[in-house]
């Protein structure tokens, strides 16, 4: 059987666009990602190959059509190179690693097939699974919430993860000694993060909910659509050590009340929130709304315009 081969490179962010536009178009075991090894390279964004494989039948034309144009806004914005294709007569099995991601001082992120290697024994591993639905986990403001968590996260905290997604941070926390509690809008994202926490085995530290942050109920999905069906509201007070929300800009701001209300701000005990999700456009219009609140920035962590801001909660509210 002889294959269609498309062949990419991707900056970061991009790897995950792509996994999501092509989610219901290419089978997942099709996929194959791979770290951006070129000599010399002429983009120095790129930090990614993705391969992706069609059967060589009376189909492929159409299919590689419908591929290029969904992926043509990332090649257009610059997030990924020109699709280059080619006839194979197998597909090349050499490029079918995992994926092992080395993220912070502390973390790993592996794939669910990686065999255990010896180099990665130090570090925290976080297992993800092989899907397109949330795509690889290497989103840039991913990567800065996890950087940001590995430094704040201690043993037997209580900790918030706002629009949970995949369940990454849900588990990296569960991993690093919290109790946390995974909330999601999204139906599919709660599977998703069941899904991770059993794959992980921390099924005793996580409980995964569908629901919003107080008015988050109000405003949609964390993703930017109208509607999220029956959501409950969960209401907190006083609960968490932590809440870390890798969501909109947008609801960020809207939730901000909700954040505080939902931390412990005793003198003796700040809480912590770590925001992300938004780029260096909306951080000035996130950083006024939580210093308006009460919060004070205590850390920042940024990738090219990706920015991930830690705050630390005030005993009294700022005028």
């Amino acid at each position: 059987m002889s294959w269609i081969e498309l062949t990419l490179d991707a900056t970061h962010e991009a790897v995950d666009w792509v996994c999501t536009l092509l989610g219901e178009t290419i089978d997942i075991n099709n996929v194959y990602i791979t770290e951006y090894t070129q000599p010399n390279p002429i983009n120095s964004d790129w930090t990614f190959t993705i391969r992706l494989y069609l059967p060589h039948d009376v189909n492929a034309r159409k299919s590689v059509e419908k591929i290029v144009s969904l992926l043509s806004p990332l090649h257009r914005t610059g997030m990924t190179t020109a699709i280059q294709t080619s006839v194979v007569a197998e597909k090349i099995m050499d490029v079918a690693q995992s994926l092992v991601q080395p993220i912070g001082a502390r973390f790993v992120v592996l794939t669910s097939d990686t065999p255990t290697q010896s180099q990665i024994a130090d570090k925290i591993k976080i297992i993800i699974q092989k899907t397109l639905t949330f795509g690889s986990g290497l989103h840039p403001a991913t990567i800065l919430s996890l950087r940001l968590l590995e430094k704040y996260v201690i043993p037997h905290m209580q900790v918030l993860d706002l629009g949970s997604g995949s369940g990454i941070l849900s588990v990296a926390m569960a991993k690093l000694g919290a109790n946390v509690l995974a909330l999601d809008n999204d139906s599919v994202a709660v599977q998703a993060t069941q899904a991770a926490v059993r794959m992980n085995a921390v099924e005793q530290q996580v409980k995964v909910m569908l629901g919003s942050l107080g008015c988050g109920s109000d405003l949609g999905h964390w993703m930017g659509g109208d509607t999220v069906g029956n959501v409950s509201k969960f209401e907190a007070k006083d609960t968490f050590d932590l809440i870390i929300a890798n969501i909109f800009a947008r609801v960020h701001i809207a939730l901000v009340d909700e954040f505080r209300q939902a931390l412990h701000h005793h003198q003796g005990q700040p809480g912590l929130l770590i925001t992300a999700g938004f780029t260096t456009d909306h951080e000035e219009n996130v950083n006024t709304a939580m210093t308006k609140a009460g919060f004070k920035i205590i850390d920042c962590q940024r990738l090219n315009e990706w920015v991930a801001l830690a705050y630390k909660t005030s005993s009294q509210l700022t005028a």
